[in-house]
């Protein structure tokens, strides 16, 4: 039950890289947001929003996909994929969550993963700020920790780290986001706050994993 309801929490946090929600703007000059199911609420009333803007620093050390790492797995999406230990990690395509090509869990443990495909190509930056965005509308205490570019396996994307408080419980969110003239990519790792430094290392080494692939 637990294992299912911290996925369900997830798939609620990163809904569809789609624009889901519209922004309007009352005749008293307020920012609103327009919800798909007629609500609404004010833009960015629980704080300020991040400046997107502002350049992000560059990590300027290369990551690599670890030796451990025997097993690739290809997205029938877009041209990119994953390596996986699969002695470590378990993944399975889930129907009813169309929103995700793949969902992932380090086996018998508390560390879960997503890959979130697009046909799409939207560029890095924008695709950061519609997953805050979609991020924000879950949890409105919802803070960037952590935010660079970075080089994997030889592409340049960006690493985003959030954490939220939803229903009471603390997440951290470890993310790269990467696009290409096929399409556009978000690979999650999340765990509770409280085990995130214990799975530093599983996180580093999952996400590391990601390649882009011929075709």
């Amino acid at each position: 039950m637990k294992k299912f309801l911290l996925f369900s929490i997830c798939v609620a946090f990163f809904p569809a890289l789609v624009f889901s929600q519209i922004n309007a703007v009352t005749e008293t000059g307020e920012e609103v947001v327009l919800n798909n199911n007629g609500t609404w609420k004010y833009k960015e009333a629980n704080g300020l929003k991040p400046d997107f803007s502002a350049e992000l620093k560059e990590n300027n050390t290369p990551f690599e996909k670890a030796s451990s790492s025997t097993f690739l797995l290809k997205s029938k999406v877009t041209n990119v994929g994953i390596w996986l230990n699969p002695k470590k990690w378990m993944f399975t395509k889930p129907d009813e969550f169309e929103d995700s090509e793949y969902v992932f869990e380090l086996k018998n443990e508390e560390l879960y993963a997503l890959m979130i495909t697009e046909r799409i190509p939207i560029p890095m930056e924008t695709l950061k700020e519609v997953a805050y965005e979609n991020a924000k509308s879950v949890s409105s205490d919802l803070r960037i920790v952590e935010e660079e570019y970075r080089t994997v396996n030889g592409q340049k994307l960006i690493y985003l780290v959030m954490a939220a408080n939803i229903q009471g419980m603390d997440f951290y969110y470890f993310g790269y986001y990467f696009s290409n003239k096929k399409g556009s990519v978000q690979l999650l790792c999340y765990t509770f706050a409280s085990l995130a430094v214990e799975y530093e290392q599983e996180i580093e080494v999952f996400l590391n994993g990601f390649v882009e692939t011929e075709g």
